[in-house]
């Protein structure tokens, strides 16, 4: 966890893998950081683990799944009830299932420049 990052209220945060949250990073309420899944490709189904990273002043807002193995790039923001499964670039505002960037996140100086 880095400085100034929080993991809200009802965040399942399922960790067999390493999660790595950045500085200023906010987790919100409902959303499950998952690092393991099974191979479903076996009869066996082994547990597979794969890390998950969250950049610098990420926002991943309510009730949102992140898969094994994804990373989250600095400043993204993830939409509610997105599902994210494959990586994410900076500062993209992203939504959907699968996720998606859907466009620039702009930052307004006047206020405070990330």
């Amino acid at each position: 966890m880095g400085d100034g990052a929080c993991l809200a209220d009802d965040v399942d945060c399922y960790s067999v893998a390493p999660v790595t949250v950045g500085a200023r990073t906010t987790v919100s309420q409902y959303s499950y950081l998952c690092t393991a899944s099974h191979d479903h490709t076996r009869r066996d189904m082994p547990l597979v683990t794969s890390p998950i990273v969250l950049g610098e002043d990420v926002w991943i807002t309510a009730d949102v799944f992140v898969g094994p193995g994804v990373t989250i790039g600095d400043g993204a923001v993830v939409l509610a009830r997105s599902s994210v499964v494959r990586d994410l670039p900076a500062w993209m505002v992203c939504v959907g299932t699968p996720a998606r960037p859907l466009r620039r996140r702009e930052i307004d100086d006047a206020r405070g420049a990330a």
